[in-house]
């Protein structure tokens, strides 16, 4: 089992838990760098919050991802139910660490700042190839009793690593290179307390959006954000689980949103535009001509070439 015996006063200097509780209670946002987070785009996305007619008061989100739009809806609206899954286990078990077992993960984090901070380049090297080993060890024994301390690498990860990119190989292991950063903020307390506090009445699942279903009824708002459509052949270079998510998958995606759209739950879909490279490629337009479909701009976030970050079409599709 995971134990808090670590001393008190080696945390003093960076955090009094007490502090930070009475500021928590409108704050939190993504406590995670995510590829495809949805920060910039809230503007677009909070004017479909249908939540002000009194009808909808529960919130469905089954890829939550860095979850810049759940942490948006917790601090605007008190709702009756809220549940968020994502097939990402690693991303899953650090939200279910933040909202149930918070002191032991800032106290993990806390060390890690404190040892991490001070080295030179090459030593630091050396620190975060080590928490990387150790980070892919514990994701594959899938082990509750280690569960926070794979949250709290999975946090410093990627803090510390290039672009704060999550990426696994084939072989599920986690393979980004360290970043460079002068002071990376690794145990981010307050913002970590202020998520746990609008988690506390969250439901959080690891599993397919398929299992959402049984959450979803006419009083509730869903928000699907599934890994984009690749915008060529070689652009699919970040895979955030094991298994991908093909064209299949985006079909089959198209299924459930229509089956769960005749239910009456109103719904917003985002992903990228084909349109972005082939003009004649109507992939969406075709699989939901039945709905709403508005394009808008985004900047790519993550991309290994500064020039590349350039300004795309992104798709907003809704049945309201």
């Amino acid at each position: 089992m995971e134990s808090t015996a670590a001393s008190n006063n080696a945390l003093t200097y960076i955090f009094r838990k007490d502090d930070y509780k009475p500021a928590v209670a409108n704050k939190g946002k993504p406590f995670l760098k995510w590829a495809g987070g949805k920060g910039q785009l809230l503007a677009e996305i909070s004017a479909y919050y249908p939540f002000g007619d009194g009808h909808i008061d529960a919130y469905v989100e089954p890829f939550i991802g860095g979850g810049a739009v759940l942490f948006d809806i917790l601090k605007r609206y008190e709702l009756s139910r809220v549940y968020i899954s994502d097939t990402n286990e690693d991303l899953i078990v650090a939200y279910k660490a933040i909202r149930d077992r918070t002191d032991f993960l800032v106290e993990i984090l806390a060390s890690y700042e404190r040892e991490y901070i001070p080295q030179a380049i090459e030593t630091r090297k050396t620190y975060y190839l080590e928490k990387r080993h150790e980070f892919n060890e514990l994701r594959a024994l899938h082990d509750e009793t280690t569960a926070v301390r794979r949250a709290a690498l999975l946090i410093f990860l990627n803090k510390t690593c290039f672009n704060g990119l999550y990426r696994v190989n084939k072989q599920g292991i986690f393979n980004v290179p360290m970043g460079i950063y002068k002071r990376p903020l690794i145990c981010d307390a307050k913002n970590l307390y202020a998520v746990a506090e609008k988690l506390k009445n969250v439901t959080i699942a690891c599993g397919s959006y398929v299992e959402a279903e049984a959450f979803i009824d006419d009083k509730t708002f869903v928000y699907l954000d599934p890994p984009y459509r690749p915008l060529t052949k070689t652009a699919a270079f970040t895979a955030y689980t094991d298994a991908g998510f093909d064209d299949t998958a985006q079909l089959e995606l198209g299924e459930f949103v229509k089956r769960i759209a005749g239910k009456g739950v109103k719904f917003l879909l985002s992903n990228g535009d084909p349109k972005n490279i082939d003009d004649k490629d109507n992939f969406f337009d075709d699989l939901y001509r039945a709905f709403k479909i508005r394009r808008v701009e985004a900047k790519r976030a993550i991309n290994s070439k500064g020039s590349a970050r350039g300004k795309i079409k992104e798709l907003l599709i809704s049945n309201f």
